[in-house]
Protein backbone atom coordinates (compact mmCIF):
# COMPACT_ATOMS: atom_id res chain seq x y z
CA UNK A 1 0.00 0.00 0.00
CA UNK A 2 1.45 3.50 -0.73
CA UNK A 3 0.32 6.12 1.40
CA UNK A 4 1.07 10.09 0.66
CA UNK A 5 1.48 12.43 3.70
CA UNK A 6 1.52 15.88 3.10
CA UNK A 7 2.70 18.20 6.15
CA UNK A 8 4.89 15.37 7.05
CA UNK A 9 7.61 17.40 9.02
CA UNK A 10 4.89 18.88 11.16
CA UNK A 11 3.77 18.35 14.35
CA UNK A 12 0.66 16.01 13.89
CA UNK A 13 2.47 14.88 10.36
CA UNK A 14 5.82 13.27 11.94
CA UNK A 15 3.30 10.94 14.55
CA UNK A 16 1.30 10.15 11.34
CA UNK A 17 4.30 8.97 9.35
CA UNK A 18 6.05 7.15 12.20
CA UNK A 19 2.26 5.36 12.43
CA UNK A 20 1.94 4.59 9.44
CA UNK A 21 5.27 2.94 8.32
CA UNK A 22 4.71 0.59 11.19
CA UNK A 23 1.68 -1.00 8.63
CA UNK A 24 3.03 -4.48 7.32
CA UNK A 25 3.63 -3.76 3.30
CA UNK A 26 3.06 0.11 3.41
CA UNK A 27 5.49 2.39 1.66
CA UNK A 28 5.17 5.55 3.20
CA UNK A 29 5.90 8.78 0.73
CA UNK A 30 6.50 12.21 1.99
CA UNK A 31 4.86 15.17 0.29
CA UNK A 32 6.28 18.95 0.69
CA UNK A 33 8.46 22.33 0.10
CA UNK A 34 11.60 20.09 1.07
CA UNK A 35 14.54 19.21 -1.42
CA UNK A 36 14.39 15.25 0.17
CA UNK A 37 10.77 15.25 -0.18
CA UNK A 38 9.73 12.24 -2.25
CA UNK A 39 6.96 14.12 -3.87
CA UNK A 40 7.72 18.28 -3.91
CA UNK A 41 4.43 19.88 -3.54
CA UNK A 42 3.13 23.14 -2.22
CA UNK A 43 -0.06 23.65 -1.48
CA UNK A 44 -0.44 26.90 -1.09
CA UNK A 45 0.48 28.06 -3.97
CA UNK A 46 1.17 24.69 -6.76
CA UNK A 47 -1.82 25.27 -9.28
CA UNK A 48 -4.07 22.08 -9.42
CA UNK A 49 -2.69 20.77 -12.85
CA UNK A 50 0.82 20.61 -11.87
CA UNK A 51 -0.33 18.64 -8.16
CA UNK A 52 -2.35 16.40 -10.37
CA UNK A 53 1.06 15.43 -12.37
CA UNK A 54 2.90 15.14 -9.15
CA UNK A 55 0.31 12.90 -7.67
CA UNK A 56 0.16 10.25 -11.00
CA UNK A 57 3.88 9.91 -10.59
CA UNK A 58 3.61 8.79 -6.77
CA UNK A 59 0.33 6.76 -7.76
CA UNK A 60 -1.27 6.56 -4.03
CA UNK A 61 -3.26 4.26 -2.39
CA UNK A 62 -4.48 6.81 0.32
CA UNK A 63 -2.97 9.88 1.00
CA UNK A 64 -3.27 11.83 4.52
CA UNK A 65 -3.22 15.96 4.38
CA UNK A 66 -1.68 16.72 7.99
CA UNK A 67 -0.14 20.35 6.42
CA UNK A 68 -2.12 22.68 8.10
CA UNK A 69 -1.36 26.53 9.41
CA UNK A 70 -2.12 27.11 13.07
CA UNK A 71 -0.93 31.04 13.31
CA UNK A 72 -0.28 34.29 10.90
CA UNK A 73 -2.84 36.02 9.04
CA UNK A 74 -5.45 35.96 7.24
CA UNK A 75 -4.05 35.53 4.12
CA UNK A 76 -1.68 33.05 5.16
CA UNK A 77 -4.43 30.80 6.94
CA UNK A 78 -6.86 30.55 3.66
CA UNK A 79 -3.62 29.84 1.47
CA UNK A 80 -2.85 26.86 3.61
CA UNK A 81 -6.17 25.85 5.21
CA UNK A 82 -8.56 26.42 2.51
CA UNK A 83 -6.77 26.95 -0.87
CA UNK A 84 -4.81 24.02 -0.16
CA UNK A 85 -7.48 21.11 0.15
CA UNK A 86 -9.63 22.23 -2.44
CA UNK A 87 -6.06 22.06 -4.68
CA UNK A 88 -5.46 18.89 -3.47
CA UNK A 89 -9.33 17.62 -3.63
CA UNK A 90 -9.21 18.99 -7.76
CA UNK A 91 -5.89 16.99 -8.49
CA UNK A 92 -7.13 13.64 -6.79
CA UNK A 93 -9.90 13.51 -9.03
CA UNK A 94 -7.78 13.59 -12.17
CA UNK A 95 -4.81 11.85 -11.14
CA UNK A 96 -6.08 9.16 -8.28
CA UNK A 97 -9.58 9.31 -8.12
CA UNK A 98 -9.83 6.17 -5.92
CA UNK A 99 -7.18 7.06 -3.05
CA UNK A 100 -8.39 7.50 0.07
CA UNK A 101 -8.07 10.95 1.06
CA UNK A 102 -7.57 11.44 5.22
CA UNK A 103 -7.98 14.97 6.03
CA UNK A 104 -6.89 16.54 9.86
CA UNK A 105 -9.12 19.37 10.64
CA UNK A 106 -10.33 21.03 13.96
CA UNK A 107 -12.71 21.31 16.42
CA UNK A 108 -12.35 25.08 16.10
CA UNK A 109 -14.74 24.69 13.05
CA UNK A 110 -17.28 24.41 15.38
CA UNK A 111 -16.69 27.23 17.39
CA UNK A 112 -18.30 28.61 20.25
CA UNK A 113 -20.79 25.55 22.19
CA UNK A 114 -22.73 25.29 24.82
CA UNK A 115 -20.83 24.35 28.62
CA UNK A 116 -21.50 21.13 29.45
CA UNK A 117 -22.20 19.51 25.88
CA UNK A 118 -20.17 16.93 23.61
CA UNK A 119 -20.56 18.34 20.33
CA UNK A 120 -20.96 15.79 17.49
CA UNK A 121 -20.33 16.02 14.12
CA UNK A 122 -23.74 17.53 13.08
CA UNK A 123 -23.66 20.13 15.15
CA UNK A 124 -23.86 23.72 13.86
CA UNK A 125 -20.28 24.97 12.47
CA UNK A 126 -19.66 29.07 13.95
CA UNK A 127 -15.70 29.52 13.72
CA UNK A 128 -14.95 32.15 16.50
CA UNK A 129 -11.93 33.56 14.28
CA UNK A 130 -9.64 33.09 10.98
CA UNK A 131 -8.23 29.77 11.63
CA UNK A 132 -11.51 27.91 12.86
CA UNK A 133 -12.74 29.45 9.65
CA UNK A 134 -9.63 28.51 6.72
CA UNK A 135 -10.20 25.03 8.63
CA UNK A 136 -13.94 24.90 8.30
CA UNK A 137 -13.56 25.63 4.53
CA UNK A 138 -10.99 22.78 3.98
CA UNK A 139 -13.62 20.54 5.51
CA UNK A 140 -16.09 21.64 2.83
CA UNK A 141 -13.75 21.91 0.24
CA UNK A 142 -12.80 17.97 1.17
CA UNK A 143 -16.14 17.06 1.98
CA UNK A 144 -18.04 18.08 -1.03
CA UNK A 145 -15.34 16.88 -3.47
CA UNK A 146 -17.39 13.15 -4.28
CA UNK A 147 -14.03 11.65 -3.49
CA UNK A 148 -13.38 8.40 -0.76
CA UNK A 149 -12.34 11.07 1.91
CA UNK A 150 -12.92 11.42 5.87
CA UNK A 151 -11.80 14.44 7.45
CA UNK A 152 -10.87 14.03 11.17
CA UNK A 153 -11.56 16.74 13.31
CA UNK A 154 -8.76 16.78 15.76
CA UNK A 155 -9.50 18.24 19.04
CA UNK A 156 -6.56 19.88 20.87
CA UNK A 157 -3.48 18.22 20.36
CA UNK A 158 -0.83 17.35 23.17
CA UNK A 159 2.01 15.32 23.12
CA UNK A 160 5.86 14.43 22.35
CA UNK A 161 6.94 17.12 19.91
CA UNK A 162 4.33 20.09 20.94
CA UNK A 163 5.74 23.32 19.02
CA UNK A 164 5.83 26.19 21.17
CA UNK A 165 3.53 28.03 18.78
CA UNK A 166 0.65 26.52 20.78
CA UNK A 167 0.26 26.73 24.57
CA UNK A 168 1.27 22.72 25.55
CA UNK A 169 4.64 23.20 24.19
CA UNK A 170 5.43 26.90 24.78
CA UNK A 171 4.42 26.17 28.71
CA UNK A 172 6.73 23.03 28.22
CA UNK A 173 9.35 25.21 26.82
CA UNK A 174 8.87 27.98 29.93
CA UNK A 175 9.43 25.06 32.30
CA UNK A 176 12.77 24.29 30.94
CA UNK A 177 13.70 27.66 31.10
CA UNK A 178 12.71 27.20 34.18
CA UNK A 179 14.95 24.74 35.84
CA UNK A 180 14.46 24.37 39.32
CA UNK A 181 14.28 27.78 40.38
CA UNK A 182 11.52 28.23 43.63
CA UNK A 183 12.16 31.43 42.84
CA UNK A 184 10.80 31.03 38.98
CA UNK A 185 7.34 32.56 37.44
CA UNK A 186 5.40 31.60 34.55
CA UNK A 187 3.46 34.41 33.17
CA UNK A 188 0.36 33.18 31.21
CA UNK A 189 -3.15 34.39 30.21
CA UNK A 190 -6.18 33.37 31.80
CA UNK A 191 -6.70 29.55 31.88
CA UNK A 192 -10.12 28.69 32.56
CA UNK A 193 -11.18 28.19 29.13
CA UNK A 194 -12.09 24.45 29.11
CA UNK A 195 -10.54 22.05 26.20
CA UNK A 196 -10.66 18.57 24.85
CA UNK A 197 -6.87 17.28 24.81
CA UNK A 198 -6.50 14.75 22.86
CA UNK A 199 -2.65 12.72 22.75
CA UNK A 200 -0.94 13.57 19.42
CA UNK A 201 -0.08 9.61 18.88
CA UNK A 202 -4.21 9.40 19.33
CA UNK A 203 -4.73 11.26 16.81
CA UNK A 204 -1.62 9.22 14.72
CA UNK A 205 -3.49 6.03 15.42
CA UNK A 206 -6.87 8.00 14.08
CA UNK A 207 -5.15 8.55 10.73
CA UNK A 208 -3.67 5.14 10.44
CA UNK A 209 -7.32 3.60 11.03
CA UNK A 210 -8.96 5.70 8.94
CA UNK A 211 -6.61 4.76 6.06
CA UNK A 212 -7.22 1.67 6.43
CA UNK A 213 -10.83 1.16 7.29
CA UNK A 214 -12.47 -1.45 4.82
CA UNK A 215 -15.19 0.69 2.55
CA UNK A 216 -16.59 3.85 3.36
CA UNK A 217 -16.28 6.32 6.28
CA UNK A 218 -18.52 9.12 7.05
CA UNK A 219 -17.39 11.95 5.85
CA UNK A 220 -16.42 13.99 9.58
CA UNK A 221 -15.24 12.46 12.86
CA UNK A 222 -14.10 13.89 15.67
CA UNK A 223 -11.19 13.17 17.51
CA UNK A 224 -11.11 14.24 20.53
CA UNK A 225 -10.42 13.38 24.02
CA UNK A 226 -14.02 13.34 25.03
CA UNK A 227 -13.46 15.05 28.00
CA UNK A 228 -13.54 18.43 27.94
CA UNK A 229 -10.56 20.00 30.47
CA UNK A 230 -9.56 23.18 32.16
CA UNK A 231 -6.40 25.06 29.94
CA UNK A 232 -5.49 25.17 33.89
CA UNK A 233 -5.24 21.81 34.85
CA UNK A 234 -3.06 20.70 31.90
CA UNK A 235 -0.40 23.63 32.89
CA UNK A 236 -0.65 22.49 36.74
CA UNK A 237 -0.03 18.83 35.41
CA UNK A 238 3.06 19.74 32.84
CA UNK A 239 4.52 21.71 35.65
CA UNK A 240 4.26 18.74 38.19
CA UNK A 241 5.64 16.58 35.57
CA UNK A 242 8.76 18.79 35.33
CA UNK A 243 8.92 19.36 39.43
CA UNK A 244 8.66 23.36 39.20
CA UNK A 245 8.48 24.33 42.22
CA UNK A 246 7.63 28.40 40.92
CA UNK A 247 4.58 30.04 40.84
CA UNK A 248 2.15 30.31 38.42
CA UNK A 249 0.55 33.45 37.15
CA UNK A 250 -2.89 34.16 35.16
CA UNK A 251 -3.13 38.01 33.43
CA UNK A 252 -5.72 38.75 31.75
CA UNK A 253 -4.41 40.81 29.00
CA UNK A 254 -2.52 37.73 27.99
CA UNK A 255 -5.20 35.62 27.12
CA UNK A 256 -5.38 34.99 24.01
CA UNK A 257 -8.70 36.23 21.80
CA UNK A 258 -9.82 32.76 20.89
CA UNK A 259 -10.17 31.83 24.52
CA UNK A 260 -12.17 34.62 25.58
CA UNK A 261 -14.64 33.55 22.61
CA UNK A 262 -14.81 29.95 23.07
CA UNK A 263 -14.95 29.08 26.58
CA UNK A 264 -15.60 25.38 26.26
CA UNK A 265 -14.67 22.84 23.92
CA UNK A 266 -15.34 19.10 24.04
CA UNK A 267 -16.33 16.15 21.38
CA UNK A 268 -18.68 13.32 21.14
CA UNK A 269 -16.23 10.99 20.29
CA UNK A 270 -18.77 8.38 19.49
CA UNK A 271 -19.08 8.14 15.59
CA UNK A 272 -14.99 7.52 15.53
CA UNK A 273 -15.55 4.67 18.21
CA UNK A 274 -18.32 3.02 15.74
CA UNK A 275 -16.46 3.81 12.35
CA UNK A 276 -12.94 3.43 13.09
CA UNK A 277 -12.59 1.51 16.32
CA UNK A 278 -10.50 4.43 17.86
CA UNK A 279 -11.08 5.76 21.37
CA UNK A 280 -8.06 7.41 22.97
CA UNK A 281 -5.62 5.55 24.95
CA UNK A 282 -3.56 8.29 26.75
CA UNK A 283 -4.76 10.22 29.85
CA UNK A 284 -3.73 13.53 29.79
CA UNK A 285 -1.08 13.07 32.80
CA UNK A 286 0.70 10.32 30.38
CA UNK A 287 0.48 12.89 27.89
CA UNK A 288 1.89 16.15 29.35
CA UNK A 289 4.56 13.47 31.05
CA UNK A 290 5.70 12.35 27.31
CA UNK A 291 5.75 16.20 26.38
CA UNK A 292 7.73 17.09 29.07
CA UNK A 293 10.31 14.09 28.31
CA UNK A 294 10.64 15.20 24.88
CA UNK A 295 11.29 18.60 25.73
CA UNK A 296 13.87 18.20 28.15
CA UNK A 297 16.30 16.87 26.58
CA UNK A 298 16.11 19.81 23.95
CA UNK A 299 16.39 22.43 26.71
CA UNK A 300 19.46 20.75 28.35
CA UNK A 301 21.10 20.16 24.94
CA UNK A 302 20.56 24.03 24.43
CA UNK A 303 21.58 25.25 27.26
CA UNK A 304 25.13 23.58 26.65
CA UNK A 305 24.16 21.01 29.14
CA UNK A 306 24.46 17.05 28.46
CA UNK A 307 20.77 15.23 27.98
CA UNK A 308 20.51 12.29 30.25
Amino acid sequence: MRILVLGATGYLGTHVVQRLRALPGARVLVGGRSPVADVRVDLATDRPQDLASALAAAAPDAVVNCAGATGGDAVTLAEVNARGPAVLCAALRDAAPGARLVHLGSAAEYGPTDPGVRVTESAATRPAGPYGATKLAGTVAVTASGLDAVVLRVGNPVGPGAPPTGLPGRVAALLADAGDDPEAMLRLGDLSAHRDFVDVRDVARAAQLAVTAPGPVPPVLNVGGGDARPVRELVRTLADAAGFRGLIAEEEAGGSTRSAQVSWQCSDITAARGALGWSPSHSLDASAAALWAAARPRARTAKGVPAR
